[in-house]
């Protein structure tokens, strides 16, 4: 315990460092006058007894793989993860993950809080800092995340522990408020974890009833606790942030639960000790100026002239609570590890390469090519198949569907598969229900874990994902996101369900790789473009319908889809008059009409682009090789919106592509009313020829 000395010097220390966190936090906020100073002065003594009293995190090594997960989802309060990842030294990593002895984040860079450059960014950034254990901000993301994580503990320690030797214990516990709990993805994620009765998470409310607009009571009048424990949560109660005491017993009643997910409610007072500010949204998103922060301090008894001190004794009595604690957990782990080794050598070269994000040898080894077949397959088929085969080899590649894994085909189903349940937390096959967005934030806790998991959905419903993929990007994480149903040729689900603006929003996320492959062997190719991935999320974009398996020995090998765009079909002379580009189901039509143009003696080029941001990487020798700047007269054809195109065919080209909404009608009268028939894609390369002259 904290306060095993004296009791009086004991409470003196909490205080001390309580203050501490308090005005660190109102400091780093006044300088770079801009910053939320009052959920961290409310939140101090919240944070002070999980990381001094129950968190299982060494700051030495703070990627030690059984640690406690802290995620802040109201990232606002950045300051208050940033003071305690200072007062508590945690240490630096380099490159490949191994701690050094420096800290993540120093006092210095407490002082350039939200400045350009810096280690303390408004809102906590993964990646940027060893102890941030995601990116937060975009209100429910964080808890979100941390189901994913707590997934991620549950499937490690059913796959990997073994009797005498608990490999993984970890809990996670996320930090949240108001807005994390409004948002939709926080619903979302709340009932999933109950269903999963995840014992090993605990969510921490700060029901301070402000809100950034003014009191809560504006706009969120619900009980909190009645919600949860309808959810299936265990619900708690702390009615002062300060009773040091009653946290105690609150994080005590979540390591003793052991059936269910725990949300603690803590009645917080916003901007405590700032006698103008307190309870008020004014200390919410703004500095709380030079007077106010003077008055605060001198409640807090603190010199007011003092910025940025940290008292004699502070640190070390952090060094003396987490940091002894978290390192002589780690030693004990690192024993248990090391007989771990010796006995069970096979899994500990599993979970070395799952942290190390490789890849077994012969991964691929049962990625067969698919041979020609005109009928063809639905790219969703194909993949099914791919993934199967990888997953077979790939043992923590782990993934699910929001309710749909039957359309999408996401569903692993090979023997010993399973399905991740309460009490069977082995399975590789997860039931997101119709929970999108909640899918997609837990996909991302979970590669923040270093598991690979893939979840998918139709790509109508990307939207709902959109903030999480995102993240993902921001992040760069591996998280794979599975799409199908991607076009108005889905048919008669109609426009309600027909993408025609997401390939548009996606191509536009910076880090994104998207990928829309046009027939079963671009599938396979895809695949292995995507799990050799490590610092980018995939976005795999695939058909309801059946395409053609294109005949390889007559067209382009598909390895060319690594590339992002490569050459399928040439014309005779390998001097095209005019060149077809296309994406996923419509580069069969553009094959189609390929065969039609050059049997009437036109010189014709296919190229299929399944993905634009590949190809952007590649040389400038090489993109000209695939689309010489001397052929002028070019036509794409892409079931979407053609924004974006332009970059492609120039201005003598052509876009066959979506300007409205789709409709409802068997798919052939819908490709029909919308142009993409053979004929319209001739007559296209017809008129770019005419205009390239």
């Amino acid at each position: 315990m904290v306060a095993s000395e004296q009791i009086l010097t004991g409470k003196q220390l909490d205080l001390l460092c309580i203050n501490t966190i308090r005005t660190l936090a109102i400091d780093a906020v006044q300088k770079a006058n801009s910053g939320h100073p009052g959920a961290p002065m409310g939140l101090a003594p919240v944070a002070y007894s999980l990381f001094q009293q129950f968190l299982r995190f060494n700051p030495s090594d703070p990627t030690w793989p059984d640690r406690d997960r802290f995620v802040l989802s109201n990232g606002h309060a950045s300051m208050l993860l940033y003071a305690m990842l200072y007062l508590s030294g945690v240490h630096d990593v380099n490159s490949a993950g191994q701690p050094t002895d420096d800290l993540a984040i120093s006092l210095d860079e407490i002082k350039r809080f939200r400045q350009i450059g810096s280690r303390t960014p408004g809102h906590p950034e993964y990646g940027i800092a060893a102890g941030i254990e995601t990116t937060t901000g975009p209100l429910g993301q964080g808890i979100g995340n941390s189901v994913g994580m707590a997934v991620a503990g549950k499937w490690l320690a059913a796959r990997y522990n073994r009797p005498g030797f608990e490999l993984f214990t970890y809990n996670t516990y996320a930090m949240c408020g108001d807005g994390d709990l409004m948002e939709g993805v926080g619903s979302e994620a709340a009932s999933l974890a109950a269903h999963l009765k995840l014992s090993n998470l605990c969510w921490i409310y700060d029901n301070n009833r402000v809100t950034l607009d003014g009191p809560a009571d504006w706009s969120f009048t619900e009980d909190v606790g009645a919600r949860f424990a309808a959810y299936g949560w265990n619900v708690t109660h702390v009615t002062d942030a300060n009773d040091l005491n009653a946290l105690e017993k609150a994080y005590t009643n979540f390591l003793q639960t052991n059936d269910r997910p725990t949300l603690i409610v803590v009645n917080s007072h916003i901007g405590y000790g700032s006698p103008g500010k307190q309870d008020t949204n004014e200390a919410h998103g703004e500095p709380l100026g030079e007077k106010e922060a003077r008055l605060a301090k001198k409640n807090y008894g603190w010199p007011e002239d003092a910025n940025f001190l940290v008292p004699d004794g502070v640190l070390e009595h952090f060094r003396f609570g987490i940091g002894k604690r978290g390192q002589g957990l780690q030693q004990n782990w690192n024993k248990l590890f090391g007989d771990y080794e010796k006995k069970y050598p096979d899994l500990t070269e599993e979970l070395r390469q799952m942290q190390r994000r490789e890849l077994p040898a012969g991964w691929d080894k049962d990625l067969a090519p698919f041979p020609a077949d005109a009928k063809g397959m639905a790219t969703r088929d194909s993949s099914g198949r791919v993934v199967n085969a990888i997953a077979q080899r790939v043992p923590w590649l782990v993934g699910g569907s929001a309710d749909l894994a039957g359309s999408d085909r996401t569903r692993l189903k090979f023997e010993g598969a399973g399905d991740f349940q309460p009490g069977s937390y082995g399975g590789r096959n997860l039931h997101f229900g119709v929970r999108e967005h909640a899918m997609a934030a837990t996909l991302n806790g979970m590669a923040l874990t270093k598991i690979r998991p893939f979840g998918g959905t139709f790509f109508n419903f990307s939207d709902y994902m959109k903030p999480a993929i995102r993240l993902a990007a921001l992040m760069e994480i591996p998280s794979i996101f599975v799409y199908t149903h991607d076009s108005i040729s889905l048919g008669e689900d109609g426009p309600t369900h027909q993408p025609v603006e997401q390939l548009a929003g996606l191509r536009a996320m910076p880090g994104l790789v998207l990928l829309r492959p046009a027939d079963a062997n671009e599938v396979l190719e895809a695949w292995k473009v995507i799990m050799p991935l490590t610092h980018q999320p995939a976005a795999l974009v695939l058909s309801r319908q059946a395409v053609p398996t294109l005949d390889r020995t007559k067209y382009a090998a598909a390895a060319g889809v690594a590339k992002g765009a490569y050459t399928l079909a040439e014309a005779s002379d390998g001097k095209p008059e005019v060149i077809l580009l296309g994406t996923g189901s419509e580069v069969s039509l553009c094959i189609n009409a390929y065969e039609q143009l050059t049997a009437e003696g036109i010189r014709v080029r296919v190229v299929s682009m399944p993905s634009w941001d590949i190809f952007e990487k590649q040389s400038d020798t090489y993109r000209n090789q695939v689309l010489p700047p001397a052929v002028k007269a070019r036509v794409s054809v892409e079931e979407a919106a053609t924004l974006g195109w332009s970059k492609y065919v120039g201005p003598s080209g052509i876009s066959i592509g979506m300007h409205s909404f789709g409709a409802s009608a068997p798919a052939k009268d819908v490709q029909k009313k919308f142009g993409f028939t053979v004929e319209h894609v001739v007559e296209a390369a017809r008129e770019a020829i005419m205009r390239s002259k």
